[in-house]
């Protein structure tokens, strides 16, 4: 299976396959008919404060392991 990257203010294309959107904060003045999500995973992607704080430090991401069943729905 391949998976593509792409940010959500980048207009869908017919190529996409399946579109999820990983993010705790729906895109700003994006419509759920404009963006063409199939499916929101606010449950995995991080916190505020994780956002802000996190710093790229890998041990800082123990929040993410909190969330099992939501990481598996994913995959």
């Amino acid at each position: 299976m391949k998976i593509r990257l792409k940010r959500a203010y980048v207009p869908p294309d017919n190529q996409d396959g399946v579109r999820l959107l990983v993010e705790r904060l729906w895109p700003r003045g994006q419509t759920k008919g404009k963006t063409r999500i199939d499916e929101w995973f606010k449950d995995v992607a991080p916190s505020q404060g994780l956002r802000k704080g996190y710093g790229h430090d890998p041990e800082k991401w123990e929040e993410l392991r909190r969330n099992p069943d939501a990481v598996d729905r994913l995959r």
